[in-house]
């Protein structure tokens, strides 16, 4: 219950006034006034608060009134604001904080109210003042609207007191079953300020249909129209704001917040709201705690304490308040005790406080940003509050307590030690420094509500008086020049029209939608430092249709970085594009995992990878997919053109050579040499080098095959040939038995053996191509690869292609041999040594290449290549090239049997030359015999000595070699006393 003392020019005495629904021209019993006259100390003079009045002294007053006064047992007005109007409304705002000892409470007494609150007496203000601007503008012509303002002092229980009074018929509410003629004076509520009073208000207006109009309560839940049908709203739902909130997070990047709410409706409907939306935005709950919504609890200061710890030790430095003014207030203080800083998102209810923005130490908390809903500065209402006074005719005793608190003289509560009368200290502060120099606070006025407070914050509570005198124009039917429906309606009447009203108000479209709520925008705001204070400076739109803000700070100084760069609160680092985050045990506290091969991430925070699409590919951690990439011996690129350089050059040496050969053919090195099969050797080595242009450019089935059978087939020619060379020097400088000999001769057949070779090679091929074919290699890139090679494939089981390879070694492998075992041979009558080098070099060559061809499957086309080119090359330059240079360079000076005698030291045997040779040549004359010059074919030789050559004089013989055919050739050794040796030597 609200006690209210005004001054009266009374002597030295207070007069405490007590009024109950005193309208002009009501009955007698509808009024309800008494008067308590008491000494009170003089410091207590002017003052807002004093003692209850004794029951004591209001028996005394009752008894005089001759005749009994109903409804009206309260020793304080219940209702502390009226003016009379052909239409009433109510209004039900608390310009008090709160009820003295409420939990106290056992007796159904009055209520006390405490803590004047000087913005929600603004608010009722503006009500009073749009009142009266209607009525001064004849918006409704021939028809008064009046008002009765009841102090609910942010309790429930106060407001359904309220309601009964503004309810009241003659003094009572009349219970009845029908409340459809139910004509009360009150046609509509405006208020509560708090979702939690709103509601339970609306469910007691909901019996008689009355509307209630609120400019502040903003629950959810009010938007039942099942439950609360008679509740509208001139802002939108909390579900709304909440949905604010969270994209101002999200907006910000900071996904890791607290929130400390308060545990009525209100609060409680405003956080399981902001759940869905946080949920929605991605962010998270770091801890959530609830303090009692009443604060005169005894122990709501350990709750405060409590949370306070809660939001210290935690991590999290973005914390939401959903709590009224006096529970942020008292929260501020103790994180300024503690010089704690952290970065506060406000609800609609704290967002633009005042008290809290000249709190001191306020700068010590750290930055605020807070949701509020439209407002508009009016130079008319600051123009009233300058000159501010009940409305004629009318009573307000709210303003009477603001100018007694702002210029009534009370020195003696600024003391050390002030009475216990005294206002709090925060009330204190709106004391007027030239208090004492006024003589009737009554009747002064200054622009202090204009400077201390936010005049805007108030101009949907005008709105909502708009939209009640719009719907009643249409209710009463009202012209230009007067209203022609019936004053005394049924308030359901109104409500039926207040929905469907559609109107303009500076120059902005208010209605309401189906759920009774406006749906408009909201305000973002953030509180910059000014001095020692704050200022509140706006910095974006929410609009509700869209759900998109719009934020400019650019020019914000935050106080967490000093400086314009937005602060980063998570509780992991954002997880760049080409990796997804891998939650831990809370949803935002997470690792970031790089996205697997084959998968990517093209934005911020995402969950999951995205697979690539066919024909692309990305490696690990990668933002984006790609083509692969493929990868052949283009034709284009370094080592091909290197590769195809050198067969060319091959080619042509191989050409050079040729003509070399037969231009010197008849030279002894080249009849050595046997130009035939050399020019074999060279065709192959040609086919050979060929085989590497097949490598170069984009494989195919067709080429795959060609290059390797082109390499086998001319390879294992060149090699034939260099067998049947090593074969020969085998059979002729090796000792052998007369049966063996024949033998070894009889398969000294080149050609056979040649074309044998090589068809054997072909063979090979051909089943190779038949049952294990080349072809493109299938195998699929390496995932952490972007490059697609395109190879060939030997065959699925590389059977044919290593059956190919080991053939030509084992030729090589044979002719090396053979080579080895004649080292010895001078090399004027044999090619060992060319033989040994070349063939050792290729063998060398692929011995190498099969360990690196195996283990290098990525590079197997070029290395096959660069193998190839090697062991040709080495056949040219081991084998060819010396030749042409003994031919190019000219014959030697040396005689035979300096040749042999070389031979016989190296050999360290005895050459035991037969003295007469009786041989049976066909196809030869005899003057070929005695001739001293000898000649050297690729046919049968026949060493003769005319005369014994003995050990001690070499140089006394003459030696004749004579050539014979290639047929079998028989040689007769007849030697003095005994046959020694009969040789058929080939060479």
């Amino acid at each position: 219950m609200q006690r209210t003392f005004f001054s009266v020019p009374l002597k030295n005495r207070f007069i405490c006034m007590s009024s109950c629904l005193a309208p002009a021209k009501v009955h007698t019993r509808e009024k309800c006034s008494y008067t308590e006259v008491f000494d009170p100390p003089r410091p207590f003079r002017m003052q807002t608060r004093a003692p209850p009045c004794s029951f004591f002294w209001a028996l005394i007053i009752l008894s005089s009134i001759p005749a009994r006064v109903d409804g009206c047992d309260f020793a304080q007005p219940v209702c502390g604001a009226h003016a009379s109007g052909d239409v009433m409304i109510g209004i039900m705002l608390p310009c008090h904080r709160k009820v003295k000892a409420l939990q106290e409470r056992i007796r159904p007494e009055g209520f006390h109210c405490l803590d004047f609150d000087l913005e929600s007496f603004l608010r009722s203000l503006a009500v009073i003042h749009e009142i009266e601007t209607i009525n001064a503008a004849g918006f409704l012509p021939g028809v008064r609207l009046g008002y009765l303002m009841c102090d609910t002092c942010s309790s429930a229980s106060k407001a359904l007191q309220s309601v009964g009074h503004m309810l009241g018929v003659n003094g009572s509410l009349t219970v009845m079953c029908d409340y459809t003629d139910y004509r009360p004076r009150v046609k509509i509520v405006l208020g509560a300020l708090y979702s939690e009073v709103s509601i339970v208000v609306a469910r007691l207006l909901t019996v008689y249909m009355v509307p209630l109009l609120s400019s502040t309560a903003s629950a959810p839940d009010l938007s039942d129209k099942l439950r609360y049908p008679v509740f509208m709203r001139t802002i939108p739902s909390d579900k709304h704001q909440t949905k604010a909130v969270a994209t101002i997070m999200h907006h910000f990047g900071w996904n890791w917040v607290g929130v400390v709410y308060g545990d009525d409706k209100y609060g409680s409907a405003a956080f399981q709201s902001f759940l869905g939306a946080a949920d929605a935005n991605s962010v998270c709950l770091a801890y959530q705690e609830a303090l009692p919504s009443y604060l005169d609890h005894s122990l709501s200061l350990q709750h405060i304490k409590r949370v306070a710890k809660q939001i210290r030790s935690s991590d999290a430095q973005v914390v939401l308040l959903i709590l009224k003014v006096e529970l942020v207030e008292v929260l501020f203080k103790e994180m300024i005790r503690t010089n704690t800083s952290r970065t506060w998102i406000a609800s609609d209810a704290w967002s633009k406080s005042r008290v809290l923005a000249h709190m001191e130490g306020i700068n010590k908390v750290g930055d605020i940003l807070g949701i509020t809903f439209v407002s508009e500065k009016s130079e008319s209402f600051d123009n009233y509050l300058k000159n501010l006074t009940a409305t004629p005719g009318g009573y307000n005793r709210f303003i009477e307590e603001y100018k007694n608190l702002r210029f009534n003289c009370s020195s003696e509560c600024f003391s050390s030690k002030p009475p216990s009368y005294c206002p709090t200290p925060d009330l204190l502060r709106i004391k007027s420094a030239n208090a004492c120099t006024f003589k009737d606070p009554q009747e002064e006025n200054d622009d202090f509500l204009i400077k201390g407070l936010d005049t805007s914050e108030t101009f949907l509570h005008k709105v909502a008086v708009r939209a009640t005198a719009n719907a009643l124009k249409k209710l009463l039917k009202c012209n230009s020049s007067s209203c022609l429906g019936e004053i005394n309606f049924p308030p359901w009447k109104l409500l039926k029209e207040l929905k469907k009203v559609n109107f303009e108000f500076d120059n902005q479209n208010f209605y309401f939608d189906e759920n009774g709520d406006f749906v408009s925008f909201y305000d973002l705001v953030i509180w910059g430092q000014d001095g020692h204070h704050r200022r509140f400076q706006k910095i974006g739109k929410y609009h509700v249709l869209d759900e998109k803000i719009k934020i400019d700070i650019e020019n914000i100084i935050w106080f967490s970085t000093a400086n314009t760069t937005i602060p980063q609160y998570r509780c992991s680092e954002r997880c760049a594009p080409g990796s997804v985050k891998k939650i831990l045990n809370v949803y935002c506290c997470y690792n970031c995992t790089p996205c697997l091969e084959g998968t990517f991430a093209d934005a911020w925070d995402l969950h999951t990878c995205k697979a690539c699409p066919n024909g692309t590919w990305s490696l690990k951690g990668w933002d984006q997919c790609m083509p692969r990439s493929e990868s052949y011996l283009r034709w284009k690129d370094t080592h091909p053109i290197i590769m195809i350089a050198a067969t060319v050059f091959g080619i042509l040496l191989l050409f050079v050579t040729f003509i070399v050969f037969l231009v010197y053919r008849d030279s002894p090195p080249m009849k050595r040499a046997e130009v035939r099969l050399s020019c074999i050797m060279m065709a192959g080595l040609s086919v050979s080098f060929a085989s590497v242009i097949c490598f170069m450019g984009k494989p195919s089935v067709h080429l795959c095959r060609a290059r390797q059978v082109m390499y086998a087939l001319g390879f294992t020619l060149c090699v034939s040939c260099i067998l049947v060379k090593a074969y020969r020097t085998f059979l002729a400088f090796l000792p052998f038995g007369q049966l063996t000999c024949r033998r070894l001769n009889k398969l000294y057949k080149p050609t056979v053996i040649v074309v044998v070779i090589t068809a054997l090679q072909g063979i090979i091929c051909l089943l190779w191509l038949i049952f294990d074919s080349p072809d493109i290699d299938p195998t699929p890139p390496s995932p952490q690869s972007m490059i697609k090679l395109i190879q060939c494939s030997e065959g699925p089981t590389y059977i044919g292609f290593g059956f190919m390879l080991v053939y030509i070694a084992l030729l090589a492998l044979v002719g090396f041999l053979l080579a080895v075992k004649v080292r010895k041979v001078p090399q004027e009558f044999s090619e060992t040594g060319y033989i040994i080098f070349s063939m050792l070099m290729y063998l060398f060559v692929w011995v190498c290449f099969v360990p690196v061809y195996i283990t290098n499957n990525e590079n197997a086309s070029p290395v096959q290549a660069s193998a190839i080119l090697v062991s040709t090359y080495g056949i040219i330059f081991c084998h060819f090239l010396p030749k042409c240079y003994e031919a190019l360079r000219g014959p030697k000076m040396d005689t035979l049997e300096s040749i042999l005698r070389r031979w016989r030291v190296i050999t360290n045997r005895k050459v035991d030359l037969v003295t007469d040779i009786d041989i049976h040549i066909p196809e030869m004359n005899t003057s070929s015999v005695t001739s001293n010059r000898f000649s050297i074919t690729s046919t049968t030789t026949i060493l003769k000595s005319l005369e014994t050559l003995n050990e001690d004089s070499p140089t006394d013989s003459e030696v004749i070699i004579m050539p014979v055919s290639n047929k079998k050739m028989h040689a007769y050794t007849k030697l003095g006393t005994k046959l020694r040796r009969r040789r058929s030597v080939s060479i």
